[in-house]
Parts: structure tokens; sequence; C-alpha cells
């Protein structure tokens, strides 16, 4: 992979993050709950992190990013995306989250299979774990939450 195909990479991933904070933003915007609005304003800034994550690794010159595995519960294959509304419920708002960073995920897994070059594999994978650290974070919060108005 060149240099030129190497950038193009990770500024894709960029724009995705980009794209992640900006629903995020608009989302604690759009909602009236508090707690929502905090959650999503916290997840917007995550995305900001992410962001500066993906271009101070541009800078580095580094071609591979190493991030250790996490548990995957494949939760978010159990859960319907639920539509983003000015009145959404903290866990269909988590559950929305959790779909995007799982369809982000896939996109990158997908990415990484189709990859003929070793090195974009290997950043394809990385990008895929960078989202899945996050979705199992939203898992995680979903869990606490929604089996606490169960019980």
């Amino acid at each position: 992979m060149d240099k030129h195909e190497f950038k193009s990479i990770i500024e894709f991933a960029v724009n995705n993050e980009v794209e992640a904070y900006e629903f995020y933003r608009d989302a604690a915007i759009k909602v009236k709950d508090h707690h929502l609005k905090k959650t999503f304003e916290e997840l917007a800034e995550e995305e900001l992190d992410h962001k500066k994550f993906l271009e101070d690794f541009l800078k580095s010159g580094a071609k591979e990013i190493r991030i250790d595995e996490t548990s995957d519960y494949k939760l978010a294959e159990t859960i319907d995306k639920p539509k983003l509304t000015v009145e959404i419920q903290f866990t269909d708002a988590i559950a929305l989250a959790i779909k995007n960073e799982e369809e982000a995920m896939d996109m990158y897994k997908n990415l990484s299979e189709i990859s003929l070059d070793d090195e974009q594999k290997k950043l394809f994978i990385g990008l895929m774990k960078m989202e899945q650290m996050h979705k199992t974070r939203l898992e995680d919060v979903y869990v606490n939450i929604a089996y606490n108005e169960v019980w």
C-alpha cells in the first residue's frame, strides 16, 4: 500500500468520525431529556477523540492501529435500530448509538475482507476494533439500563 492510499484510508475514517460526531451533536440538540442530552454530548466528544487519535496516528507515520481485543457481546444483532425523535427513550437512544457503531464496525470488517493488500487489511481491522471498543462500551450502558428497567 502506498503512502497516498494509506492517507486516503485514514482520511476516510476521520470523515466517518466527523459524521458520527455531527449525528450525536445533532441528537443532543434535538432530544428533550436532560440525561440523554448529556449522553449524546459525551458520545459526540468521544467521536472527536477518535478523530484526533486518527489524525495523530496519520502524523506519527505508524502503519498499523494497535488496539487490544475487546469483547463483542453481539447485543447489537439482537436489537432493532430505533428512529431518532425528540421524545426518544434513553434505552432506545443507546440502542441507536450501538447500531451506528455496529454499522461502522461492519463496514471496516467488510473492507478488510475484500482488501487484497495485507497492510490495508491490518489497517481496516484496527479501525474495526476501534469501533468495536465503542460499541462494547455502549452495550455495557444498554445492559445496565435496560435490565434495571426490567427489574
